[in-house]
């Protein structure tokens, strides 16, 4: 890995790493959304404490920080060609996720990367995240959950890049895309099989 993509990925984390959820919670209400509802920065947790419009703010922020760094790798990736998207983005993709995940910020604490995952795949497989809403959506609508429906679109990122015969790198990614919002979920999923989570 040269300087110049190591700096690509530190600028991906770090983009990602900006916690929107808690900046504009506590620009909103004075709360802190580390400590509210299920501790966690976004957009549904935030609707709880803060209301919609700022959950929506959040969400669409959530989603542009992993878009972007995506989009500048493959944009000056066809000005010059000291990156190399074949594998490259899918790591700067990565790096924003994990970064909201895990942000330097929060000590490291984070979302579960729904939304930023959504933002950073969607110039790399659209038809994945395309897929992975309409099934968050159906089955949201079905059992009222939001974790349930975050889960189902996480297995459908995982298997959609066998069934769309995306390459083998990106099948990777998504998978791996998949896995990190299922384990993100984890405390979701002992909630439902005890029948305590939230609708």
């Amino acid at each position: 890995m040269t300087a110049i993509q190591f700096l690509v990925l530190i600028f991906s984390y770090l983009s990602g790493a900006v916690p929107y959820g808690y900046i504009f919670t506590r620009k909103a209400t004075g709360l802190n959304i580390l400590e509210m509802g299920s501790g966690n920065i976004g957009s549904t947790n935030v609707r709880r404490v803060a209301g919609r419009r700022i959950a929506l703010f959040v969400q669409v922020f959530d989603m542009m920080k992993g878009f972007i760094p995506v989009a500048l790798v493959l944009y000056f990736n066809q000005k010059v060609s000291f990156l190399n998207p074949e594998y490259f983005v899918q790591l700067v993709a990565l790096s924003a996720i994990v970064g909201h995940n895990f942000s330097l910020f929060l000590s490291f604490r984070g979302g579960k990367g729904v939304n930023t995952t959504l933002g950073a795949s969607i110039l790399i497989a659209p038809l994945s995240v395309i897929c992975a809403i309409a099934v968050y959506l159906l089955v949201k609508w079905q059992f009222k959950f939001v974790s349930a429906g975050s889960m189902a679109l996480a297995l459908m990122l995982a298997l959609s890049g066998v069934f769309l015969h995306y390459s083998s790198i990106t099948t990777y990614y998504l998978i791996i895309c998949g896995g990190l919002i299922l384990i993100r979920h984890y405390s979701n999923i002992k909630r439902l099989l005890a029948g305590d989570e939230r609708k």
